[in-house]
């Protein structure tokens, strides 16, 4: 039953924002889904911890820097909280897809700072992504996960976890509706 997370794990790109050809290097770039902002404010309001985990390469690519993505970030948080709503986190992996490193989903690497950082219970915990990456690194992880923007229907069957259309269903079946 998925009412039962006490904490949601988001992906930005896909889940939150609109996909884009290139990388959002501005909040104007940002373009927010419809409904994303309430989804995630009714997460908040259910007692839910929200944290954004996101794959950055575009600051490993000196395409963006580190404060603008934090800029960003903090421009959605502010958001959802004049709606009422709180991101606890945003958690980011700033590295090339070919660095190697531990926190580049699909490693597990970020959900694991989550729980040694936030004290997030991984087996209490559900990521929502759009891609097979995010399903692996949560169930790396020990946590559930949601695929959203699933009309790819190979995905939704390789990745053999619940497939929604969008974060607000997403939110729906997480908080019982």
């Amino acid at each position: 039953m998925l009412s039962r997370y006490h904490a949601v794990f988001l992906d930005r790109d896909g889940v939150i924002k609109r996909m884009r050809d290139d990388y959002v290097k501005s909040w104007d770039d940002f373009g927010l889904l419809p409904g994303a902002v309430e989804a995630i404010v009714r997460l908040g309001r259910s007692g839910r911890d929200v944290i954004v985990l996101t794959n950055q390469s575009a600051i490993a690519q000196r395409l963006v820097t580190l404060e603008v993505v934090d800029e960003i970030h903090s421009r959605l948080a502010s958001l959802v909280a004049e709606h009422g709503g709180h991101i606890r986190a945003f958690l980011i992996c700033p590295h090339s897809r070919d660095e190697g490193c531990d926190c580049r989903k699909p490693a597990p690497g970020l959900l694991l700072r989550a729980r040694d950082e936030l004290g997030a219970r991984l087996a209490d915990a559900v990521m929502i992504g759009d891609q097979a990456s995010d399903v692996e690194a949560a169930r790396a992880a020990g946590c559930e996960a949601i695929l959203v923007n699933a009309e790819d229907d190979e995905l939704s069957l390789s990745t053999g976890c619940t497939s929604v259309r969008t974060l607000v269903d997403a939110v729906d079946m997480i908080c019982g509706d």
